[in-house]
């Protein structure tokens, strides 16, 4: 009884190690430039197999069922790659697991990546210079950005720091530290395919043409396998706040509107807590989209309610870590 329970907490020790490392590695490095980051990896093998469907698979029925071979094999593939790759560290050297196991852990992360991308975009614009931040905007947002003012610029950046902090670095914290409980497989391996699922999303998980039949099935894993850690976000942030009535009423009045089951909660939260509203009417290729607005209109939005918000996605991720740690130990 001794020895099992020295082993599990070696164990545990050993994934708090790896979960500390990657948060580390996230907030100094992020994603270097040139890195053959996992993403890019999955982002190949998509395009790669949705080639193969546009020229041989012409019915919906067919695409519908690729979509799902597509769904279940990227993010089975990807734990599964990942799993070997730090059994094989591990194999090596103890010590080269761990690293590895960071490694792949922190690409999982886009918190560094959403923070630089925000000042890509508002460093330019606090110079006057709203061609410039236009331009770089452009990069991050599917929306027309050629004509916006700097309250829509300002705007386009928040609902895109905000909606990304769930899928982008809360739910994989989420699913890393669920892994991390589960024996011989590990927080990295359920990360990985939790990131692999959302990839798909955000590449292949539209209702329009010519993902309409292909992208389905991705679309709806992802929205059901970020619902909890969106909602959790969401109570953190409440909590965060200091009203989390406040908060959780205007999510229940405006959130609910948004026909995303999770990005529309994700971004009324911050807006709730921040006292600004998000939504409105975005041109898609010239063509007008309008979003439900979310939040009450209380300060106007400005640089600072955006790094207020990569702030308080940093304390909903060291939070998460602390709970993680006690949760490691006592178990």
């Amino acid at each position: 009884m001794l020895l099992l329970s020295s082993i599990s907490l070696t164990i545990h020790t050993h994934s708090l190690i790896v979960l500390v490392f990657a948060a580390f590695l996230d907030y100094l490095i992020g994603d270097p430039w040139g890195f053959p980051h996992p993403v890019r990896v999955m982002g190949w093998v998509i395009s790669q197999f949705n080639k193969i469907v546009w020229k041989h698979f012409d019915s919906s029925s067919t695409q519908r069922l690729a979509g799902i071979v597509l769904g279940i094999g990227l993010t089975t593939s990807s734990g599964l790659i990942g799993w070997l790759l730090v059994q094989a560290a591990k194999f090596i050297h103890p010590s080269l697991g761990i690293i590895v196991e960071s490694i792949l852990l922190a690409s999982c992360f886009a918190a560094r990546s959403l923070r630089l991308a925000a000042q890509e975009v508002l460093q330019p614009l606090s110079k006057g210079k709203i061609q410039q931040a236009r331009a770089s905007l452009s990069k991050y947002v599917g929306r027309d950005t050629e004509n916006l003012s700097e309250t829509e610029i300002l705007r386009a950046v928040l609902e895109t720091v905000t909606e990304n902090a769930t899928d982008g670095v809360m739910a994989p914290l989420f699913y890393a530290i669920a892994g991390s409980f589960i024996p011989l497989i590990g927080g990295v391996p359920v990360a990985l395919a939790y990131k692999a699922a959302s990839t798909l999303d955000s590449m292949v998980g539209y209702r329009e043409a010519p993902y309409t039949y292909l992208g389905w099935f991705s679309a709806r894993l992802e929205d059901a396998l970020t619902w909890l850690p969106c909602r959790l976000t969401v109570l953190t942030l409440a909590i965060l706040s200091r009203k989390p009535r406040s908060v959780w009423r205007i999510c229940r009045r405006d959130a609910v509107k948004d026909p995303s089951p999770n990005s529309g909660w994700s971004e009324c939260a911050y807006a709730a807590v921040l006292g600004v509203q998000v939504g409105g009417t975005n041109y898609y290729r010239g063509v007008a989209k309008h979003k439900p607005f979310l939040g009450d209109n209380i300060h106007p939005m400005t640089s600072g309610k955006v790094y207020q918000a990569l702030q308080l996605t940093r304390y909903c991720f060291l939070i998460w870590l602390g709970v993680a740690a006690l949760l490691l130990f006592k178990s």
